[in-house]
């Protein structure tokens, strides 16, 4: 007798491997997949501007990218003594205007490159209320600390989603035709307007994602809310805000996801990688100890080992610095 139900994820027909490349961008959630897939040294890009929330924003960065959008002087504002983009998240922000432009068009540039040669695109909508800036009529991907009253707030209907996203996907698709996309709606609670209006506001952006997964062609949706909403309904998998999922969580959508779009043949070769990754993270007593140097020797052919069995697997310039180890094994 099961005493749950369960979300039921197939595998789907078209599967990522390490010859394949995603592109991701959203809200928190797709920070969370994103994370895994780098970790187990995937060909990614994620959020190129930062965290972004509501469908317009997604939008915006995703046009900027199509359109090798530079940024300018123009383009920043000041508030109390950094310079910001109402485009990008405060990580971008920088106490001058020249180290602030230099990280958004960086990013901004390799993310457009990027997009023009991946196999997939991930995005993450996690709600549909969305700022307007009153003096420029912006749609703000962070107010960054500006007057309330500089802003004007308003919801998207699920039929102004559809309408921005069915052109958008379908110009991107005749530039890039083996683009697959993937929408997921962030299980992350918004609770500032109450239960109802979060509700509503997922409501809205579920109705979205399915429209767009019935109308465009390879376009897919993976219940990450929904995992989380009724399969995992108990508040021991949230974090201790009760909105945000648990690390446990976490790991339970990101193992679904792995069910659903990862191809089996290279779980193997994951694994591998998972073991590597927690000897890089090691940090030893004695550094140039002869012991310790034969571990880096044998990483550093363990290394090379994986790069020629297959190219494409993702090591940075330093290929024995540290790793992330708090990431748990596939």
């Amino acid at each position: 007798m099961e005493f749950r139900t369960f979300v039921k994820c197939e595998p789907s027909v078209c599967q990522l491997d390490y010859d394949n490349s995603m592109l991701l961008m959203g809200s928190c959630f797709t920070e969370n997949i994103g994370q895994k897939l780098k970790y187990f040294r995937f060909r990614t890009e994620i959020n190129p501007c930062g965290i972004v929330y509501n469908p317009l924003s997604v939008a915006n960065v995703l046009k900027m990218l199509e359109e090798g959008r530079r940024f300018t002087e123009k383009d920043l504002w000041e508030n109390q003594g950094k310079w910001v983009s109402f485009y990008h998240h405060g990580s971008f922000a920088a106490l001058g205007k020249e180290e602030c432009l230099q990280g958004i068009n960086t990013r901004l540039a390799q993310a457009a490159a990027f997009l023009k040669q991946t196999d997939y695109l991930l995005i993450t909508f996690g709600t549909a209320w969305v700022y307007r800036h009153r003096a420029t009529g912006i749609i703000v991907s962070n107010c960054h600390k500006f007057p309330g009253t500089d802003f004007e707030r308003f919801r998207l209907s699920a039929e102004e989603i559809v309408q921005l996203y069915q052109p958008l996907l379908a110009g991107l698709r005749e530039r890039n035709p083996r683009l697959k996309v993937i929408f997921t709606v962030s299980p992350i609670r918004h609770w500032k307007d109450g239960a109802h209006a979060n509700q509503v506001s997922k409501a809205i952006l579920l109705l979205a994602t399915e429209a767009l997964c019935r109308y465009v062609p390879q376009t897919y949706y993976f219940p990450a809310y929904e995992i989380l909403m009724d399969e995992l309904r108990d508040y021991r998998f949230y974090a201790d805000d009760m909105l945000h999922p648990s690390s446990v969580a976490i790991e339970y959508i990101w193992e679904k996801f792995r069910d659903t779009w990862i191809a089996p043949r290279i779980y193997d070769l994951m694994r591998r990688i998972d073991k590597l990754n927690k000897s890089l993270a090691h940090r030893p007593f004695l550094a140039e100890s002869a012991e310790y140097l034969n571990f880096k020797k044998r990483l550093s052919e363990e290394i090379q080992a994986l790069k020629k069995e297959n190219q494409n697997i993702w090591f940075g310039s330093d290929e024995l610095s540290s790793s992330n180890s708090s990431v748990s094994s596939v």
